[in-house]
């Protein structure tokens, strides 16, 4: 069975995009502050999260690639997306004129696999993908991948199956780390190691840097894809 390995890139929204009371609801934590400089502060640490939320973000960048085949395309919205989808040696990088677009493509790609694997894909790839679908009305190919959690198949979440579902919290044997961490730990190349991370991923797109996040996002499913395969190879099947 084809397994499809992706991520996704996000962006936060303006505050302006939401209306008064949408705003008034998104800052009730920062406008209960009655010091000027904390309340500004908290602003702008609610503002950096938008990007966390389908609601208050939008999906700027797909990266996926065929785990048998290491084939694969990366989708993005950029400024230039007139020009033609340029083929980088097994990976197409296809720039989209908006993200109904893009996630359209990316739906249309993803009905011809069975399998998905991801790193933190059930807790946020991919229920940011179905709301986002769902609110520019985009067809949605596949609704089994938030199916039952203790399995791989269809969807294997690599962040669930290195520490075992969570089976020892915050502070145990098996806790939780970050992509980068476990590929620093299995001899993978962190797709960090480029000087660019998804923190940088707002500041990329204000300066038109969309091939740049592209190519990060790429580097993060590569990376993906090399954990894959160790787990299937160490640590499949483990109860």
């Amino acid at each position: 069975m084809p397994t499809l390995v992706f991520d996704i890139e996000t962006a936060g929204l303006p505050p302006e995009t939401f209306d008064e009371v949408q705003q008034e609801y998104l800052f009730r934590e920062a406008e209960r502050l009655e010091d000027v400089a904390a309340r500004e502060k908290k602003r702008a640490e609610l503002t950096q999260m938008f990007s966390l939320y389908p609601f208050t973000a939008r999906v700027v960048c797909i990266a996926m690639l065929n785990v048998e085949s290491l084939r694969g395309q990366v989708l993005f919205t950029a400024e230039d997306f007139e020009e033609d989808a340029v083929e980088d040696g097994p990976v197409k990088f296809a720039p989209c004129v908006d993200e109904a677009e893009m996630l359209t493509q990316f739906w249309a790609i993803a009905k011809h696999y069975d399998k998905i694997a991801t790193f933190n894909g059930r807790g946020f790839d991919v229920p940011f993908l179905y709301l986002r679908s769902a609110q520019l009305n985009v067809p949605i190919t596949c609704k089994n991948w938030l199916g039952y959690r203790f399995a791989t198949d269809p969807h294997c979440d690599l962040a669930e199956q290195l520490t075992f579902y969570n089976v020892s919290g915050r502070d145990g044997a098996a806790r939780k780390f970050n992509l980068d961490f476990y590929c620093k730990a299995f001899g993978i190349e962190s797709p960090k190691s480029h000087g660019v991370s998804g923190m940088d991923v707002k500041r990329l797109m204000d300066e038109g840097r969309h091939r740049e996040i592209a190519e990060y996002c790429l580097r993060d499913v590569v990376a993906t894809v090399k954990l894959y395969q160790v787990w299937k190879e160490r640590l499949a099947g483990i109860k």
